[in-house]
């Protein structure tokens, strides 16, 4: 029965992995090679493909600009979520949860909903085609998430940790440093991946509020379509560099993501 349980998930695992292994077999071949039938692995390994994106300008700079408004947006949210989050866990107040819940329906809405008003506010107050404003806009999603997901990590601090650190003599700023964020370490790599994720695949906004100067990857990846068709090769190339900062972002975070479901709140 073991080695049937093992047979059927390394089947599965398989299976999951052959869209990869797929993509990584594609940004070796050349466009004549892949049109020009299905083959297993390169008849003709070529680096042409991954040439082009780190000679190009506009195409690693993309990646330098993704990474920079992903970032921001991911401090900006932990920023932002630690001290609500605080607040919700640790209080309670007149509407809390109904405020709660109105966080949660932002992160539930398609980010469609809120493109035209992001578009013309940037274009008024001159954010139009910079990484703050793609960082901001992303912040609509990833603060709710942030705060429901630390919620959860702080609840599972007993208040007792609270009012030992207040009789010790520890301020609130002092105590919340030294004290509190370490003992929520996990959610918070937790949290940070999630952000990581959730505004490094985002399309729509990234790519509706760019144009030239904050132009995200996923924006410049459209270039491979021309009049003479779809650069497969260059675009496969540029899909598993896509993907690399994310297996970078899941292995630090790892066991920090395992506890996160353990507790039942991821």
């Amino acid at each position: 029965m073991t080695i049937r349980k093992t047979l059927a998930l390394l089947f599965y695992i398989l299976f999951l992995l052959v869209p990869i292994y797929w993509l990584l077999n594609m940004s070796f071949k050349s466009n004549t090679e892949i049109l020009g039938g299905l083959t297993l692995w390169p008849q003709e390994f070529t680096l042409a493909n991954y040439q082009v994106i780190f000679t190009d300008p506009s195409w690693y700079t993309g990646y330098l600009n993704s990474l920079y408004y992903v970032c921001l947006n991911t401090l900006i949210s932990l920023t932002v979520a630690l001290p609500a989050a605080y607040a919700f866990s640790r209080y309670r107040f007149l509407g809390d949860k109904h405020l709660f819940f109105w966080l949660l329906t932002n992160r539930m809405a398609p980010p469609a909903v809120f493109l035209l008003p992001f578009f013309q506010l940037y274009s008024s107050i001159g954010l139009f085609d910079t990484h703050i404003a793609v960082a901001l806009a992303h912040c609509l999603f990833n603060v709710p998430l942030a705060v429901w997901i630390l919620e959860g990590f702080m609840s599972g601090v007993p208040k007792e940790i609270d009012e030992t650190a207040y009789i010790d003599g520890y301020s609130f700023p002092k105590f919340f440093v030294k004290i509190f964020i370490p003992l929520i370490g996990p959610g918070i790599g937790v949290t940070a991946f999630f952000c990581f994720m959730f505004s490094w695949v985002e399309l729509l906004l990234a790519r509706t509020l760019t144009s030239v100067n904050a132009k995200p990857i996923v924006a410049v990846m459209t270039r491979t379509v021309s009049a003479s068709g779809i650069d497969w090769g260059v675009l496969a190339a540029a899909g598993v560099l896509t993907i690399l900062p994310g297996m970078l972002v899941i292995w630090f975070v790892r066991n920090h993501v395992a506890k996160g479901f353990a507790l039942g709140r991821v």
